[in-house]
């Protein structure tokens, strides 16, 4: 839910599992058990539409690459590993106007997606003709859809509701360090920013108040176990630099910019 992950299925636990705080109190203990069978049945399903598709694709195992993400299932070949992942959404707007979006894709390409205002299949590629076929003539497949119009946003209020606490924003914390650079005569200056959320937020070093950005060099933003995200930033200087920095950080939370100076005093403390 929105960059949380919140739920957990793989092939090897063969469990649905809670992630983050959005869930729990949510649904009822006995809501895994029914998930967890429905998600078999689905990994079962993967299988065989991946036998399918290699098929559809007329590979070979040599042929088979090794990109994708989200739900990926192994291919019956010897050798290599095919991946046809499975996405699906649905969004809900400040303003109550509400969407969402299902799509198929095999080895990295766009395969087959659905098209929300007609409630109909759409082939991407050639390959998918067949499935398209035979997908819009499916009543089955049509309340799948209807899924993402009305259970999906419901569950996705429900959500909402009970991850109140943890999807508020939170401002970054900041901290400055400095240790003798792997070149001779240089300090690297660093500022780590952590414990924020949204995972949005833009650091970089200040000499006497003016930016940096050629000089900083910077991490990415990476998530923490408690749903936060922290990153850090470098600038290396003259060991025995006058000058002033400052780590500048900017975040969408309420009164969340801040700067935090090199203390130079305390040099490699």
């Amino acid at each position: 839910m929105d960059d949380q992950q919140i739920l957990h299925y793989d092939s090897e636990t063969r469990r649905e599992e809670p992630r983050g705080d959005c869930v729990q109190g949510a649904v009822d203990p006995d809501f895994w058990d029914g998930e967890t069978r429905s998600l078999r049945g689905w990994q079962w399903g993967f299988e065989a539409n991946l036998v399918t598709l290699w098929q559809r694709y007329n590979q070979t195992s040599s042929d088979c690459g090794q990109t994708g993400m989200d739900r990926t299932m192994e291919d019956p070949g010897p050798e290599g590993v095919s991946h046809s992942p499975f996405m699906y959404g649905c969004e809900l707007g400040e303003d109550g106007s509400a969407g969402g979006y299902m799509q198929f894709s095999y080895d990295g390409g766009d395969f087959l997606s659905c098209a929300l205002r007609t409630r109909t299949w759409v082939a991407v590629v050639p390959q998918a003709q067949i499935t398209q076929r035979n997908w819009n003539e499916d009543k089955a497949l049509l309340t799948a859809r209807a899924y993402l119009e009305e259970p999906c946003i419901e569950w996705l209020q429900k959500y909402l509701q009970h991850g109140k606490a943890a999807l508020q924003s939170k401002p970054p914390m900041a901290q400055v360090s400095d240790k003798p650079s792997s070149r001779d005569g240089l300090t690297t200056l660093s500022c780590q920013v952590h414990c924020f959320y949204p995972k949005y937020v833009a650091v970089i070093w200040l000499k006497n108040g003016e930016a940096q950005p050629q000089e900083t060099s910077c991490s990415g933003v990476v998530p923490s176990t408690d749903g936060t995200y922290h990153t850090w930033v470098t600038i290396e200087i003259n060991s025995s630099s006058n000058h002033n920095y400052t780590c500048n950080v900017e975040h969408m939370s309420p009164d969340a910019d801040l700067q935090v100076a090199w203390d130079k005093s305390r040099k490699g403390e």
